[in-house]
C-alpha cells in the first residue's frame, strides 16, 4: 500500500459523517451476556501462533516457495474452520515486467446466506525493505510479519470463532496475493490481487454488502484512525466498526479522528461499488508503522495485545449483524 497525501486534519475529531450508505446494523441482535462470551472469546494468543506459523514459512513473496506454502496453509486453515474454498490463480504483470504467479483464496461460511460480510487481508510481502535505514538491505524481501501477516493472522482467528459459535452469519474471507509488488507514483501499480478479484468475481453475481480491510493491525501501540478514503465512501460502515471498538473497550486505539488517504485493497473494491474500509495503523506524525517496509517487520516488532484489540472490536462488530 501507499499513503496518498491528503491529511484532512488529522487531529480533528470528525463531528460528522457523509458518503455512501451501506447496509450495517449498530444494534446487537444477541444478549449482552451473549455479546460479550463472543467478544472476549477472541484469542490473541492463537492469533499470534497464526502470524508466527506465516513468518515461519520466509517471506511469502510472489513466485517463491514461501509464498506457494503459505498459501497451500491457508487453504488447509480454511477448510479446517468449515468454509467452502476457491482459488483463483492467474498471471500478473508487475510494474517492473515481472509475471508474478498470484493465487487468491476466498472462503465462505453459510453459503446459503443472501446478505454477504467480505474479511480480507493480503499475504504476500514485500519483494524489497526499500525503507530500511540501511540501503544495504534495500533489495532484500521483509518478514511482512504485521504487513501482511498480521491481517491473515486475525481473520484466520475470527474464522475460528465463529465456527466454534456456530454462527448464522454469510461471511466470506478472502486472502488476496499481489498487493505489495508496487512502487510509488503508480496508484495500478499496487492491489494487484484485489483488482482482478474485483473484476472476475469467484462466485457469478457476487457482491458482498460491505467488506472490512485488515492492514497492518499488530504492531506495538498501535492506533487506527479512520482512513480517508473509507470514510469518504463508506461512513456508515466505519461509524458502526468505531462503535463497536469503543463498545469493546478498545477506544484509545480506534480513535474519532481521521488518517491518511492510503491506496490499498480497499480502493478497489470501493471503484466495483462495494462499500469497504481499511483498518490500518497510521500516525499522524510519522505515517505508518516504522517497521513498515523494513528488515524489522518482524516477530519482535509484533504486539499480542494489538491483535487482540483488533479481533476483539472485529468480533463486537460481527455480533451486531
Amino acid at each position: 500500500m501507499s499513503i496518498q497525501h491528503i491529511l484532512l486534519g488529522a487531529s480533528l475529531l470528525l463531528l460528522s459523517c457523509g458518503g455512501k450508505s451501506s447496509a450495517v446494523s449498530t444494534s446487537d441482535n444477541k444478549s449482552d451476556e451473549q455479546t460479550a462470551a463472543s467478544v472476549s472469546s477472541f484469542s490473541a494468543d492463537s492469533a499470534y501462533a497464526y502470524l508466527a506459523r506465516q513468518v515461519e514459512f520466509g517471506p511469502r513473496v510472489p513466485n517463491t516457495d514461501a509464498h506457494r506454502l503459505t498459501g497451500d496453509w491457508l487453504v488447509g486453515e480454511l477448510k479446517r474452520h468449515g468454509a467452502e474454498v476457491i482459488e483463483q490463480k492467474t498471471d500478473l504483470k508487475a510494474f517492473d515486467g515481472t509475471v508474478l504467479h498470484a493465487r487468491n483464496i476466498f472462503g465462505r461460511i453459510n453459503p446459503e446466506a443472501t446478505a454477504r460480510i467480505l474479511l480480507l487481508a493480503h499475504y504476500d510481502c514485500r519483494p524489497w525493505a526499500d525503507q530500511d535505514p540501511d540501503t544495504s538491505k534495500h533489495n532484500t524481501p521483509v518478514d511482512g510479519a504485521n504487513d501482511g501477516a498480521s491481517g491473515v493472522a486475525v481473520i484466520l482467528e475470527t474464522a475460528r470463532q465463529l465456527k466454534a459459535s456456530n454462527s448464522n452469519l454469510g461471511v466470506d474471507f478472502l486472502f488476496v496475493d499481489a498487493e505489495d509488488w508496487g512502487t510509488d507514483g503508480n496508484d495500478e501499480s499496487w492491489a494487484m490481487g484485489t483488482r482482478y478479484f474485483a473484476e472476475n468475481p469467484p462466485v457469478e453475481g457476487y457482491t458482498p454488502s460491505y467488506a472490512i480491510l485488515l492492514d497492518m493491525v499488530g504492531g506495538k501501540d498501535a492506533v487506527f484512525p479512520r482512513e480517508f478514503f473509507s470514510q469518504q465512501n463508506a461512513a456508515n460502515l466505519n461509524d458502526a466498526f468505531w462503535a463497536a471498538a469503543h463498545k469493546a473497550g478498545h477506544a484509545e486505539r480506534f480513535p474519532n479522528v481521521m488518517g491518511g488517504a492510503v491506496t490499498d485493497d480497499h480502493v478497489e473494491l470501493l471503484k466495483a461499488g462495494i462499500p469497504a474500509i481499511d483498518i490500518i495503523e497510521f500516525n499522524a506524525g510519522s505515517g505508518f508503522n516504522p517497521n513498515w517496509h523494513t528488515s524489522t517487520d518482524n516477530l519482535d516488532n509484533i504486539s499480542k495485545e494489538t491483535l487482540g484489540a483488533v479481533g476483539e472490536s472485529l468480533m463486537q462488530f460481527l455480533s451486531a449483524q
